[in-house]
């Protein structure tokens, strides 16, 4: 297990697929694996040719959250709790949709961990829980950024305060998951999300999804502003250009994100 590499990726027509691969402990994230998302998310974010980012655990388990038994203990707290917010705000600013892939155990950090991606798909074995509070902690990984956004404060409070175990279900009914599936559907769902992202005008959706994850600190005529900056960087693409042509002659558009390159 000691030789195992704790964090496996692997790249296919545009689709980067981070694995946790800690299977012994329900994928849990010692410092090792830190440092692995960590530089696996800001290459991802650095890379044009990624154009969806799966992230997941191996062995039928998502994540079990942060490994408490096995982590640096000589480093003080405040220090690693950093390093871990670092990867956290890797993820989420990461340009390319992201896709968290759920299957068996999502805890803790590990569960912040699929709520910071942009879509949730999770196979109705799964479970959750912010189980912080039962471990004597408090939220991290942008769950009380991301909870009260997602389910509003006082469901955010249930969760995280109660620390219930809650199945996919109910997940859903919250609004934490984006689609349930049949464990043996989990791995054709999320490659049919990608294969459609991926096909997606890239520019486009970075813009998007930053759009939206600003929004709530926003007024509307700040949102507006900022949809005109992005609107017109999209003109200055070939993107658009080619979807305009697609749409006159009825067919599909095929989107490269590249800057269209004007003769004076």
């Amino acid at each position: 297990m000691a030789d195992e590499e704790p964090l496996l990726t692997q790249r296919k027509d545009g689709v980067l697929t981070v694995t946790i691969n800690r299977p012994h402990r329900k994928n849990a994230v010692d410092g090792a694996t830190w440092d692995g998302l960590r530089e696996a998310f800001r290459n991802a974010g650095q890379d044009p040719d990624v154009r969806v980012l799966v992230l997941t655990g191996a062995g039928g388990n998502f994540c079990a959250g942060a490994d408490l038994s096995s982590d640096r203990v000589q480093l003080h707290p405040l220090h690693r709790m950093r390093g871990i917010n670092e990867v956290a705000q890797l993820l989420y600013q990461l340009p390319m949709p992201t896709i968290a892939k759920v299957s068996g155990v999502a805890v803790g950090a590990g569960w912040n961990m699929a709520l910071g991606c942009d879509l949730v798909v999770a196979s109705t074995d799964a479970r959750f829980s912010q189980i912080f509070a039962r471990r004597g902690l408090s939220l991290d990984f942008g769950g009380s950024w991301l909870l009260p956004k997602i389910v509003g404060l006082q469901q955010a409070k249930r969760l995280a305060m109660l620390a219930e175990i809650i199945d996919a279900a109910e997940a859903q009914r919250l609004g934490l998951v984006t689609y349930l599936v049949e464990p043996d559907e989990l791995a054709d769902k999320v490659a049919s999300l990608a294969e459609q992202l991926c096909a997606g005008p890239p520019i486009a959706l970075a813009q998007t999804k930053a759009l939206l994850n600003e929004s709530n600190g926003r007024t509307l005529i700040e949102a507006l502003d900022a949809e005109a900056r992005t609107q017109s960087v999209n003109f200055a693409t070939e993107d658009t250009a080619v979807a305009f042509q697609a749409f006159r002659d009825k067919t599909e558009a095929s989107f490269t994100g590249n800057w269209a390159v004007r003769k004076p």
